[in-house]
């Protein structure tokens, strides 16, 4: 009987597989076979790999098992290749070679090192430690690397994603280019307008699952398509649930901006992945073709925001859930409804009341507030179309440089802003060699300035992006006159027009509304220009 029962110990790093060829795992397997062959007092009795983990960590399947079979004496002899086969942290794989090996009576073998702990003059204690500094060093100069080539290309608007959003697709050309799935993106569409109509979560959910409409993750799966494993699905069967109806509906990625950098970790010896504040992310605008346009992205995050929960067995929220304020205390009202002699009556309230401090609540009849917005929302609709008729015969050409001259402005001034923040980040230093600050308020300074012009330069790119728009008549302000003219037939109120063109109603009495609209400073600057040009004209 062979006097050793080995455990062959196989690890291959991401890494590792793409730079070399040698440390596959068939390499290291025939490597390991052919030094048992040459030594018959081992038996290899287990093989364990651990394919695609870093050997900075030492939380690895096979590695554990190994143990395993370690403290229960199955096997008293460890192979590997060489020491960063082990591990590349040089503490933690000291401790397993110094102690806990031989407190178990493991010989250790390391074949491409040269170490093998039943021969003493194999390796001295210096040299095993000098190698895992190097395999350490080598680990931390990788990732340091890596890190860096990644946030190059995230800043340079290439998706470093191992998997895509739903709704896009690597392109076959360039795979750090995305490009649109036309089926995907249709129900991704679909998501955002039933929300817009005041669709719940939860309706658009058990409306798609209607349909047989496969989710994100069983429409991957279906279709070949690289997706997370162990990834999230709250039904079973990955059926769609309002959980990944809201994934989507707050993915800014769909109005075609990047944003990469949401997640890392803090340590290259630490694994953990945690989520970075999102001063951090990298948003790279116009990097792929948009499928919701932003106007309507930003309306869906407003909603989200509001008090939309839907009663029992409705579909869709109420008209005026979430929009409605009372003038008093501050607090959105809410809906009730009274039945009487067989009839339903509803009306809004001030939840808060007498008893809790509002001084003055009011309560609104259904009926009668829809019919006075509705009226409200004609009058606004109609001005706006005025504004247009007057501002249609005005070069257009000479409005778009005129916003286009007042975002240049900007761009100036967040460029002094961007030199004040580096010219205080450069004398932060002497300022700690002076001893006017300490060395954690130069950290935290440093760290301040550095994240105030990362800002400003954020800022200037979606400055640089809105002048592009405007000179091509793509601005926001070029269209969002149409978000108003386009509901100029509407007979009924409905939720769509309600928070498309609101902003908020607040109540002062029964027939005392305040309506702010939305895209009221877009409205303010127009009627100026309009202002503007009758005078002119009269002039």
């Amino acid at each position: 009987m062979s006097k050793y029962q080995a455990a062959a110990y196989i690890r291959l790093s991401y890494t590792d597989d793409r730079l070399s060829e040698s440390d596959s795992v068939g390499n290291q397997r025939r490597l390991i076979e052919n030094f048992i062959s040459h030594n018959p007092d081992i038996e290899l009795v287990s093989e364990k790999i651990d394919d695609g983990y870093s050997g900075i960590i030492f939380d690895r399947p096979a590695f554990k098992e190994m143990m395993q079979d370690v403290t229960e004496g199955r096997i008293n002899c460890v192979i590997v290749k060489d020491l960063s086969r082990l591990g590349r942290e040089y503490i933690e794989t000291g401790r397993y070679l110094r102690r806990v090996f031989p407190a178990y009576g493991v010989r250790f073998i390391a074949i491409n090192d040269n170490l093998d702990t039943a021969n003493d003059g194999s390796g001295d204690d210096l040299t095993v430690s000098v190698k895992n500094i190097m395999n350490e060093a080598y680990c931390r100069d990788i990732s340091i690397k890596t890190r860096s080539a990644l946030d190059i290309k995230r800043r340079n608007g290439d998706f470093v994603g191992a998997f895509t959003v739903y709704g896009y697709l690597k392109a076959e050309d360039n795979r750090n280019q995305l490009i649109v799935d036309p089926y995907a993106a249709n129900i991704v569409r679909t998501i955002f307008r039933m929300r817009l109509e005041g669709s719940s979560a939860n309706h658009i959910a058990d409306e798609l699952n209607r349909l047989c409409i496969l989710s994100p993750l069983a429409y991957k799966k279906n279709h070949g398509l690289p997706f997370a494993k162990g990834g999230y699905t709250d039904k079973e069967d990955c059926k769609w649930s309002a959980t990944t109806v809201l994934r989507i509906l707050g993915d800014e990625t769909y109005t075609g901006v990047l944003v990469q950098g949401k997640r890392g970790t803090p340590h290259y010896k630490l694994k953990t992945m945690e989520l970075r504040p999102s001063s951090d992310w990298i948003r790279i605008p116009d990097a792929h073709e948009a499928i919701i346009e932003r106007q309507d992205f930003d309306l869906v995050q407003r909603i989200r925001h509001l008090d939309t929960r839907a009663a029992p067995d409705h579909k869709a929220v109420y008209l005026f859930s979430g929009i409605l304020i009372c003038g008093c205390c501050g607090a959105r009202m809410t809906r009730k409804t009274n039945r009487a002699r067989g009839k339903e009556y509803h009306y809004y309230y001030c939840p808060t009341g007498k008893k809790n401090g509002c001084a003055h609540p009011v309560m609104l009849e259904e009926d009668r507030l829809t019919e006075s917005i509705r009226e409200a929302l004609k009058g606004q609709i109609d001005n706006v179309a005025s504004l247009e008729k007057v501002l249609s015969g005005v070069d257009q050409m000479k409005i778009n440089q005129q916003l286009a001259d007042e975002y240049t402005a900007q761009i100036t001034e967040n460029e002094k802003q961007i030199a004040l923040a580096l010219e205080f980040k450069s004398r932060l230093y002497e300022s700690m060699i002076q001893g006017m600050i300490t060395k954690e308020e130069f950290v935290s300074y440093k760290s301040k300035y550095t994240r105030q012009a990362e800002q400003l330069r954020d800022a200037n790119r979606d400055l640089q992006g809105k002048i592009r728009d405007v000179m091509e008549n793509r601005s926001e302000r070029n269209r969002w006159i149409r978000h108003f003219t386009r509901f100029s037939t509407m007979e009924e109120l409905d939720r769509r027009a309600v928070v498309q063109l609101i902003q908020t109603i607040t109540v002062y009495g029964k027939d005392e509304l305040d309506v702010t609209f939305n895209y009221q400073d877009e409205y303010n600057k127009t009627a100026a220009m309009a202002q503007q040009v009758k005078m002119r004209k009269a002039g």
